[in-house]
Parts: structure tokens; sequence; C-alpha cells
């Protein structure tokens, strides 16, 4: 078995912002002295983990769940005296489990999150006179500080224990605390890997390396001015609404570096697991946009060109064939042939010949699942 997969992935999006800097405009970057725009490689992971493809690929069992709001979920499930599955889903959901009082079920909130990682300080707002903010307050103080990447083993084991709290009435002890697992059989947790800062011996290494998707041409964020009428005014002709928009469009250049043995390690040698993660990964990194204003711009679209190579030679991203950006007319086109061209320099100074497959959408030619076998063989 080849030890790495590499995926280069052409993707041509119009008026778009799939994903926002701190100021709302399309992420951007600079490369080869040519302002480009860009999407970081944290939003395609979370489309790609969320997304229908990974859903039904790999199911509820092999998908792991991040969250900061374990503490929360338990002490739900404790006094409106439902299973932890349900809370999951709706806090506000009622049953006939035995129900806690909610000073006993703060504190086996705290200990079950506390696991996973620092909680949040406690409420202090119990002499607030307003409810509801008071409610927000002990709410928020079950939540963990930073983001918690749950197995469904470990999130199983939650439920066990807590089920386990409501029969006895009392806080977990140390001993009962043991919910973290090495051995898990979360697919996204495999390849986009964990970090746990209070239980380092916990993390998981990334097997799947993502790079930020890039334009192979210059291109800047534009503004969109935009108004919006008020249906009842019949008086003023005015608009009843007026704002601005940023956006911009390109094709984007994606590279995607998977470590297969450090996957099926990470998937407890489970080799079948592994290929079906493989197959999600590829299909969703080819059809799966981020979710940013989608129904400002609608700006859903497919790979139009996607190579995947297999080998044990140290990877290498193809994006100095990028450095000068893509100028000509036929911009798609040019952009296969710059990565082409690239490819064949590169192997032959290296002297590689990494196993390839492609499909090419502008001249119908490859098919996606020839790709994905490919790639999970």
């Amino acid at each position: 078995m080849s030890r790495f997969v590499q995926l280069h992935i052409l993707t041509s999006y119009a008026a778009s912002n799939l994903n926002r800097d701190d100021l709302g405009a399309p992420k951007s970057m600079m490369l080869g002295n040519a302002a480009r725009l860009r999407v970081s490689s944290q939003s395609l992971k979370r489309a790609w983990r969320t997304s229908d493809v990974f859903q039904a690929a790999l199911g509820g069992a092999h998908l792991g769940t991040r969250t900061k709001e374990l503490g929360r979920k338990v002490f739900a499930a404790l006094v409106n005296g439902v299973p932890l599955a349900a809370a999951w889903k709706d806090e506000s959901a009622a049953g006939t489990l035995n129900a806690l009082k909610e000073t006993k079920a703060v504190e086996i909130a705290r200990a079950v999150a506390g696991v996973f990682g620092k909680l949040k300080s406690e409420s202090k707002a119990d002499k607030d006179p307003d409810p509801a903010k008071k409610r927000v307050a002990l709410l928020e103080s079950l939540e963990i500080e930073q983001l918690a990447h749950l197995s469904p083993e470990e999130l199983e084991e939650a439920a066990r224990l807590t089920e386990a709290c409501r029969a006895s009435g009392a806080v977990p002890e140390k001993d009962a605390l043991d919910l973290l697992r090495h051995r898990v059989k979360a697919a996204d947790i495999a390849m986009f890997g964990r970090m746990l800062a209070a239980s380092a011996r916990f993390n998981v290494e990334a097997a799947v390396q993502v790079a930020h998707a890039l334009t192979v041409h210059k291109a800047v964020a534009e503004d969109d001015f935009f108004t919006a009428v008020d249906d009842l005014n019949k008086d003023d002709q005015g608009a009843g609404h007026m704002g601005v928009l940023e956006f911009g469009a390109g094709v984007f250049y994606l590279y995607v570096c998977v470590d297969r043995s450090l996957l099926a390690e990470n998937l407890c040698n489970d080799a079948a697991l592994a290929a079906k993660a493989l197959e999600a990964l590829v299909r969703a990194a080819c059809t799966v946009a981020p979710s940013g204003k989608q129904s400002s711009f609608a700006s859903r679209a497919y790979a139009f060109y996607a190579l995947a190579e297999k080998g044990d030679a140290q990877p290498r991203g193809l994006s100095l064939a990028f450095l000068n950006p893509v100028e000509e007319e036929d911009m798609g086109l040019e952009a296969i042939k710059k990565l082409e061209s690239t490819r064949e320099s590169m192997e032959r100074v290296y002297g590689q010949t990494a196993q390839s497959e492609c499909f090419n959408a502008l001249e119908g030619k490859g098919t996606l699942d020839a790709l994905v076998r490919f790639a999970a063989e």
C-alpha cells in the first residue's frame, strides 16, 4: 500500500463569500506578488466533516462531535429526566426518568464535562433578579472553554456515567471519570486530528493535511451595494434598507495530503473503515463547498478538475504552478495545463513517477468514481 495520497483540485466559484475574515470580506492572501482570494482549510474541513457526503458514507457511528456544550447537555438530561441522547438533540426535551435537583445536576455536569477540558468559571449570578439572565449565566458556566472533539465511544461513556449519577444521585469519583479513549473509530478525528490541552496523551495526530485553497489568478474582493424595499411602504420611494456585501470570484486550487498509514493506525488498523473514510474525503473535497453566504450567492460548485497521486515519496503541493498568476482568457484549461506541466517537470527533476488518476470535466474525461476508487485502493 502506498503511504501517501495527494489530491490537486481545481474548482471555479462565481460570485461568493465562502469564508469571511474579521471584516466580513472574503479571505485573501498574496502569492507571487499578486493578490489572491483564499478559503481556509478550517472552513473546508468543517464543511466536509458535517456534509451529507460524510454522513452517508460513515454514519453517526464513525463521526465525532466537536462542542463546548457537553456539560449543558448532561445538566439538561439530569434535570429534565431524559437520556443524554435526547438532551443532545434538544435541551428542553422532558422525560419520565428520575430528575435531579439543579444544584446536584450542576456538580455532576461540571465533573463529566471537565474531563474533556477546562470549564468556564462557576456562575456568580445567583442573586441576579432576572431569571432569564440567571439561567443563561448558569448554562454558560457549564461550557468547556475550548471546543472538544468527542468520539461516539466517548459520548457513549458520558451517557452511561450520566445514568449512573442519576441513579446514585452523587457526583462521580475520580475513577469513574475515565471517559477519554485512545482507540476510537471516529473517522473525522482520525483524519483531521484533535487536541485536548488538559489531556495531551489523548491527542490524535491528523492523518489528512489540507492547504488553504487559493485562486490561480489575481483576484480581489468586490463590493455589492444593495437595497431592500419595504413591501408596505406606499408613500416613500426610498429604500427600506441599504447595505454593502463583499464577495469575490475565481478558480481555486486546493491541495490535500493523506498519510494512509497514519489514517489506518488512527482507526485501529480497520482497513475497510480507512478506505471508506478516504472515499468520503475525496467525494466531499470535489463536491462540497463551505456554507458561507450560500443563501445570498448559491455558490455551490463541483471541481472541474481533480488529480490524485499515490506513492511513498515525500509529498509536495503544486501551488508552484500558480506562482505566476494565470492571465489567459481560457482560465480553466490554462490552469489545468500549468498544473500538469509543473507536475511533469517536478517528476523529471526529482526522478519520481507516482501513480495517478484524474478527471477533467471541461473536456468530459475521467470520472469521480474512478478517482475515488483509485484513492481508496
